[in-house]
């Protein structure tokens, strides 16, 4: 029978550490489980949503919300967008800071107006606060804007432009790329 080990406190310490990052690690993974979205979370979805339908407004036509933008975004976060992951992080939770702290509301609880407001102050460059400092605002107003249009105007294998809402607006078929399609060649008589 082996003999048991002495816990030491240096044991214990490793042994504590080890237990708190499976914790961490475990929880981080079954909360990505439950959620359906590859690297935005459900808050920041909530925001994204808002945000896209300001860009891009229902009217006769579906809007950014609609065509499915926050998932083009979220999509292209998780791959190729992936070097703004940190600038989405800290432009998201900006907004959400800058709303609460001076409305004592989200974002997404404005009106259609205010959201509209803040958001062209935003375009500006007048946001006040160290986060939004060196031009921030503009930049990331900038940046949410450009995926958005690409979401909504974009090709639907990307994640965005949902059921080619775009393309039946401006009345186009789905575009054809070249190398990309294939097509089936009747012969003669048949």
């Amino acid at each position: 029978m082996d003999k048991p080990t002495k816990l030491t406190r240096r044991r214990f310490i490793a042994l504590s550490v080890l237990s708190a990052g499976g914790t961490c690690l475990l929880s981080r993974c079954a909360n990505q489980a439950l959620s359906p979205w590859r690297f935005i979370t459900v808050g920041e979805s909530n925001l994204l949503d808002a945000l896209v339908e300001q860009i891009i407004p229902t009217d006769d036509w579906p809007g950014g919300r609609d065509a499915g933008v926050t998932n083009f975004i979220d999509r292209q976060l998780a791959g190729a967008y992936s070097r703004y992951q940190e600038t989405y992080r800290k432009g998201l939770l900006a907004i959400q800071e800058t709303c609460t702290a001076k409305f004592h509301k989200r974002f997404e609880e404005f009106s259609f107006e205010e959201q509209t407001q803040f958001l062209k102050i935003m375009e500006g460059g007048k946001m006040e606060g160290r986060q939004w400092g060196d031009g921030f605002d503009r930049y990331f107003f900038r940046l949410i804007r450009d995926h958005s249009m690409q979401g909504f105007y974009g090709s639907p294998r990307h994640g965005g432009n949902k059921d080619n809402i775009s393309y039946k607006m401006m009345k186009l078929d789905y575009p054809v790329i070249i190398g990309q399609n294939r097509y089936i060649l009747k012969s003669d008589g048949k």
